[in-house]
């Protein structure tokens, strides 16, 4: 490519950037829209790019370059996912004030930690000191599914409260965790004993029966709770409830009362599954 095409190149480069520039400006400060954009619109955007691009050797080597990085951005953001468990599917935000050294803006956020969703709207405070930046969060608002758990409205009022938005995060990533695990439990004992095993309330309850058709009228019951404190501590919380006959409970009343401290016993040294393994072991081998 000859000099005096680079040097149009380039000018239609500046060109583009001054006007890319006047309308963030415009957008920001005079009419204080609404953003968003979703991962549909930016591959839509690429795809567009390449399009358009194609016919230039340099520009496609340049279009490759981005390519290049944004698969390595893309491979940066899964890795972070499936650390995390966070998965941002919306964002917008609004320009509320801003000032030479303060800027307010107003922002909606939505995605998921692993299976549990969620939105967010909060206001960010961003102050300029000389050359250091600070950022207040304000007005926190949660939305959860899961909020009709009490220890989980209790969590969101308190970090509503506060409005501590890192508690937020690294509390519902554990309490995900965790809320991931006892579906997985459940339904590899599930699947293990279709005989044994049911889950009234599905995979996303708190508990699951076991029986064993030999023995009619008798049953037990796993619950596990998942206790999300106001400080953003989860704690998994097990315990066994039995329902036996009255005649199986008169002949053996003392085995069977001490059959939840067993449980619990068993928890403590064999860890969750091996303890409900161990459970369904001895009810399955029942006569």
């Amino acid at each position: 490519m000859d000099e005096s095409v680079f040097q149009a190149y380039e000018g239609e480069i500046r060109a583009l950037e001054e006007e890319i520039r006047l309308l963030t400006e415009e957008y920001e400060d005079i009419q204080q829209e609404s953003t968003f954009y979703s991962d549909e619109e930016i591959l839509k955007s690429i795809k567009l790019l390449q399009s358009e691009t194609q016919g230039e050797t340099k520009e496609h080597e340049s279009l490759s370059d981005l390519q290049a990085q944004l698969e390595s951005l893309e491979t940066d953001l899964l890795f972070l996912t499936e650390l995390t468990g966070f998965q941002f599917t919306s964002h917008s935000k609004k320009t509320v004030e801003k000032t030479r050294d303060r800027t307010v803006r107003k922002h909606k956020l939505s995605g998921k930690c692993l299976s549990l969703s969620f939105q967010l709207e909060f206001q960010l405070l961003e102050m300029q000191n000389n050359e250091e930046v600070s950022a207040v969060v304000s007005d926190l608002r949660i939305i959860m599914e899961s909020r009709e758990d009490s220890n989980v409205s209790k969590f969101v009022s308190s970090t509503e409260e506060h409005n501590d938005l890192l508690t937020f995060f690294t509390s519902l990533s554990t309490y995900a965790e965790w809320y991931e695990h006892r579906k997985r439990t459940f339904l590899h004992f599930k699947a293990k004993y279709p005989d044994i095993v049911t889950l009234p309330e599905g995979l996303l309850g708190d508990f699951m029966i076991l029986r064993n058709p030999k023995l009619s009228g008798f049953e037990l019951m796993i619950v596990w709770k998942i206790h999300l404190d106001e400080e953003g501590s989860t704690t998994p919380v097990l315990d066994l409830l039995t329902k036996v006959p009255e005649q199986v409970l008169q002949q053996r009343m003392r085995s069977l009362e001490g059959l939840p401290s067993s449980f619990r016993s068993a928890l403590r040294l064999l860890g969750i599954e091996a303890a409900i393994e161990n459970l369904i072991t001895v009810l399955g081998s029942g006569k």
